[in-house]
């Protein structure tokens, strides 16, 4: 395990420092628009640029990190990004912001790219999964220990802006001294989107759900939070609460997936995200630490939806498909991402802060409807066919060759 830790140490350095900066920044730049005054819809459409930004990046990345390599990719963007951080202070305008943030998703997108193809040079067959969880750990406790430096200094001032930036700087010195070469660029693969649908509608529905989920969430939570009436200690903290609930659920519910029919285990999630969402309201008139709770239940909740819709696309689709298949899934993810911030940011103008929750707990109701239905259409596969379940974060199509499940239906074959 250390062994193979080592060989990546650097990148995955690099990688939480840039995290930590985006855990930070996405959250500042969601509680100066609440203190700047700038409605909830125009917010949405900040949030929903990134993830638009998001995905088309991770389509087109791969073709500078053939041309330059990755090193020479990861820094450039990681410079961009701390560029486009210090311009939102510079620039406080909404729609300033929005393109900004839609380049600034382009850019992570290509950062992303450089850290899963570099780790997939770097798997083995017997070390892919370890390497995948690293990955995820890393991912999702910079995101969760970013959300406290928020109280670092007044959101209003220059200050955070300056941080994030110096922090998105900063990761790129890690990888850049690192003396571990570089693995060659992968061309990830393109599968039928259409195709796909056909293949596993549950799946391609939850990922969409996903991005809805967690797009509404990370555009929308801080202001949630701050119309609530939360201190910036608060907003932090809630934030953080949600994120490593994300976490830490992924294993449980992973197991029980594997152990039965997937959809049931996705319907079961799906309603209980929606009732989790529901309480979540309440719980903020009755206790902070009830709040937290309660927000950690439904990110992890809410979270596990993409990998469930993973593992149950996969249970459908032959090894040599599962990466171009994921890459399909993804588009599915940062569609619901765009869609997410957008309609939930409507629904808080119409009825307030808390309609974002009644939002989440929607959506998810209406994909475990759709779940009970596609339950009724096709048998399920027996607990003995289904692949097993692996923890997932969002990743790009070149992340998909990380995935363990290919290699060992591969060899089974």
């Amino acid at each position: 395990m250390f062994g193979m830790l080592k060989t990546v140490a650097a990148l995955l350095v690099s990688v939480a420092l840039l995290l930590l900066a985006n855990g930070l920044f996405s959250t500042l730049l969601a509680v100066r628009m609440t203190a700047e005054g700038f409605s909830t819809g125009l917010a949405g459409l900040v949030g929903a640029a990134y993830f638009a930004g998001l995905v088309a990046g991770s389509l087109i990345a791969h073709k500078l990190v053939e041309r330059v390599g990755h090193i020479r990719t990861f820094a450039a963007l990681a410079s961009l990004i701390s560029a486009f951080a210090m311009a939102h202070a510079i620039f406080v305008d909404p729609l300033v912001w929005a393109v900004l943030r839609g380049l600034t998703g382009i850019c992570m997108a290509g950062v992303f790219v450089v850290t899963e193809s570099w780790l997939n040079g770097a798997a083995t067959n017997q070390n892919r999964g370890q390497m995948l969880s690293a990955y995820l750990i890393t991912t999702y406790l910079a995101l969760g220990l970013g959300q406290f430096l928020l109280t670092a200094y007044d959101p209003t001032s220059f200050v955070l802006f300056s941080l994030a930036s110096i922090l998105f700087s900063v990761s790129l010195v890690p990888l850049a001294l690192d003396r571990q070469a570089s693995p060659t660029p992968v061309q990830p693969a393109r599968f039928s989107f259409a195709k796909l649908y056909r293949i596993s509608p549950l799946g391609v529905i939850g990922c969409l759900a996903s991005g809805v989920l967690t797009g509404a969430f990370y555009g929308l939570g801080p202001i949630f939070a701050a119309e609530m009436g939360l201190s910036l200690a608060g907003i932090s903290a809630f934030m953080s609460a949600t994120i490593l609930g994300g976490l830490v659920l992924q294993w449980p519910v992973g197991k029980l997936s594997d152990r039965f029919d997937r959809r049931s285990v996705m319907v079961a999630v799906l309603v209980a995200a929606a009732l989790v969402s529901l309480a979540v309201v309440p719980a903020l008139g009755l206790s902070f630490e009830l709040l937290l709770a309660v927000a950690a239940l439904q990110g992890g909740l809410s979270f596990v939806v993409y990998p469930l819709s993973v593992a149950h696309t996969n249970d459908h689709i032959a090894a040599d498909d599962l990466v171009p298949a994921s890459a399909g899934l993804l588009i599915a993810y940062g569609a619901g991402a765009v869609i997410g911030p957008l309609g939930a940011s409507q629904a808080m103008e119409m009825a307030g802060p808390a309609a974002l929750y009644y939002t989440l707990a929607l959506t998810s109701l209406l994909v475990a409807g759709f779940g009970l239905y596609r339950m009724t259409r096709r048998a399920a596969p027996t607990v003995e066919e289904q692949g097993p379940f692996v923890p997932l974060t969002r990743m790009t199509g070149v992340a998909s060759e990380l995935d363990p499940r290919g290699e060992e239906d591969a060899a089974a074959g």
